[in-house]
């Protein structure tokens, strides 16, 4: 009886009741009262496979979903009641709503047993007082009668609540800036007791009265004039009692001010414009972006999109063509710039000849551009790069094996791409030697630097003691031998600038002839000798002229830094099909036929000094000697 829509005795005969029929009428009325409140506090059983109705399942209803925070009440409605597109219900049909809960312990629906102080149902909801993390899960709200049945799953989410102002659980309310408007806490009109305080809070203030655009007046809040500072997040805590239990929950409203002209204005597309060029290279990806004003619009969602050919990429259906959903860039008080992005993955020459057109749109107006693609020339910057840095390190290398072999270098240049000297002039020496007459001097000069200059590297070398003959004076010979040798090399030393020395002649002989382009002279330093203690020709000309330092042991080896530079200073010296002997025969025929006498004089007026007598005493000397 208990599940029965019919009435109680339905399609029997009636007659009018007697004394005992009375008495057991009264009694049968009883029953079936006392039946039907025991059926009222069972659990709602769902339908049995013996009704042969099939329940029609709507699966998990995403848009109703439902959050709560732990401890608090948590109201769970019936999508199948709001949405009539779900199911068509009709209070005249009949209906019975039930609950069921799917958890991860049971692979069939659980019916909810209300006789739980936990769970209520009230009118289209359920309230779960309080809710626990326990809770949360899939639950199932379900309409039948004898012939029909619906049901559709809502999931609940449960969130620890981290103060009065947390933000987790709130839905947004657009209001224009300078307008009214009246806040009212969420689910109080579905609230299962008629006795509830409302306690209203803003940015975690509980004192509304401080802007005199806004007061609290009963369960709402109402905000006569929006303006900066009275935007941001409303929170309404509502207790109430419920079981002999006092139970609360809490919403929050976040009031999102725009533009007071809201609604009045159309999209405009800023990129692409009219003069702006996109670059593409062709068989690869291009993204080619559209960036739209989308002006304040109320309740209305406005379209971005791309064309190919007028054609969306929908109804395209290449699959080289995609456009992923918008992305705001900037958000300004309702107003936005969006993004909207084209991904071309392989772009052919073919594509360079359609039309790419981005689009807007809202109830107010329509806004288009094309974009302009232009092929983009190839620049081979990673072989270009390559190329510089290999040229780069081939240079940096090249200058460091300079630094570090520039002697052999310029060796090797001079024997490449050098002149012979002995072929263009008639001097007969390639080297004239001017040293102190000590012992020291006298030996490194003899055994050294004669034999190597000689014997080592082929150079003819004149040296006045060796080669002079006896009988001539001193000064024109020493003139007429500087003046036939290609080099000069002095051997500076503290001797060397004495006053009537024949070093000093051959010096002031050289740098003469080197005054006039005639003669190259190299200093070599034997020993370390102080600036000071030159003459004073040697110091002006020291700044010209090269200055080779005799290092000791270290310079010994014909390899070393001395002779390398050496060999620089001095003539090239290249294989000819002549002997040295006939060229020092013909350049000697030669300078026979010269007349030293005027190349003599000449030189002699530009070494006039005023030691003109020590000249002379150094006449009488050679002319004794000769004697």
């Amino acid at each position: 009886m208990c599940g029965t829509d019919k009435p109680p005795c339905a399609g029997t005969s009636y007659r009018p009741p007697g004394p005992e029929s009375a008495r057991m009428l009264f009694y049968a009325l009883l029953f079936v009262a006392v039946g039907k409140a025991a059926c009222s506090s069972r659990t709602e059983a769902p339908p049995t496979p013996q009704s042969g109705v099939q329940c029609h399942d709507w699966g998990v209803h995403q848009g109703a979903s439902v959050g709560v925070y732990e401890g608090e009440s948590g109201r769970i409605p019936c999508p199948l009641f709001s949405f009539p597109s779900l199911y068509n219900y009709n209070q005249s049909s009949g209906l019975t709503l039930l609950w069921y809960r799917h958890t991860s312990t049971h692979e069939l629906e659980q019916p909810i047993d209300l006789r739980a102080h936990t769970f209520l149902k009230h009118r289209d909801s359920l309230w779960i007082q309080p809710a626990t993390l326990q809770d949360r899960g899939l639950y199932i709200c379900m309409l039948r009668n004898t012939t029909s049945c619906a049901k559709v799953g809502v999931q609940l989410q449960v969130f620890v609540r981290n103060g009065v102002c947390d933000g987790t659980l709130h839905r947004n309310v657009t209001v224009p800036f300078q307008k009214s408007y009246t806040l009212r806490c969420p689910d109080l009109q579905h609230l299962p007791s008629v006795s509830y305080n409302v306690t209203w809070y803003h940015k975690c203030r509980g004192d509304l009265s401080v802007f005199y655009h806004r007061q609290v007046e009963g369960d709402e809040v109402k905000i006569y004039n929006l303006l900066i500072g009275s935007e941001g997040p409303y929170t309404c805590v509502v207790s109430y009692q419920s079981n002999g239990h006092t139970l609360q929950f809490t919403r929050t409203i976040n009031i999102k001010p725009v533009s007071p002209n809201c609604g009045t204005d159309h999209p405009r597309v800023l990129n692409p414009t009219s003069g702006q060029i996109y670059t593409v290279t062709l068989g690869e990806a291009v993204n080619l972006t559209c960036r739209v004003f989308l002006p304040c619009m109320e309740n209305e969602e406005q379209q971005v999109w791309w064309s190919i050919d007028k054609k969306t990429v929908e109804e395209l259906a290449d699959p080289r063509y995609s456009s992923p959903a918008r992305s705001i860039e900037l958000e300004d008080y309702g107003d936005q710039t969006v993004q909207k992005v084209l991904h071309v993955s392989e772009f052919s020459a073919a594509d360079l000849q359609r039309e790419f057109r981005c689009s807007a749109r809202n109830s107010r107006g329509f806004n288009t551009s094309v974009a302009n693609l232009q092929k983009e020339v190839y620049i081979p910057s990673v072989e270009l790069g390559c190329g510089l840095g290999v040229t780069l390190a081939v240079a940096v290398l090249l200058f460091v094996l300079y630094r570090v072999y520039k002697l052999e270098v310029h060796l090797l240049y001079r024997s490449w791409f050098g002149t012979d000297e002995r072929y263009s002039d008639d001097k007969e020496y390639d080297v004239y030697i001017s040293y102190a007459r000590n012992g020291e001097e006298e030996e490194f000069v003899m055994t050294t630097l004669r034999r190597v200059l000689e014997v080592e590297l082929g150079y003819s070398v004149c040296i006045f003691d060796r080669d002079s003959l006896p009988g001539g004076t001193i000064t024109d010979e020493t003139l007429r031998f500087v003046g036939r040798s290609r080099r000069l090399v002095i051997v500076v030393s503290a001797f060397s600038a004495v006053q009537g020395t024949q070093a000093l002649l051959e010096l002031q002989a050289g740098l003469a002839m080197l005054r006039g382009g005639h003669l190259r002279v190299v200093l070599i330093q034997y020993k370390l000798v102080n600036k000071q203690c030159w003459v004073k020709e040697l110091r002006r000309a020291r700044v010209a002229l090269t200055l080779i330092r005799w290092q000791g042991e270290k310079s010994l080896p014909l390899s070393s830094r001395f002779w390398k530079q050496l060999q620089l200073e001095l003539p090239i010296r290249k294989h000819t099909t002549h002997t040295d002997t006939e060229r020092t025969l013909d350049l000697t025929d030669h300078a026979k036929r010269k007349h030293p006498e005027e190349s003599t004089a000449l030189i002699l007026d530009s070494l006039s000094k005023p030691d003109t007598q020590a000249h002379q005493k150094q006449r009488a000397q050679s002319s004794s000697a000769a004697v």
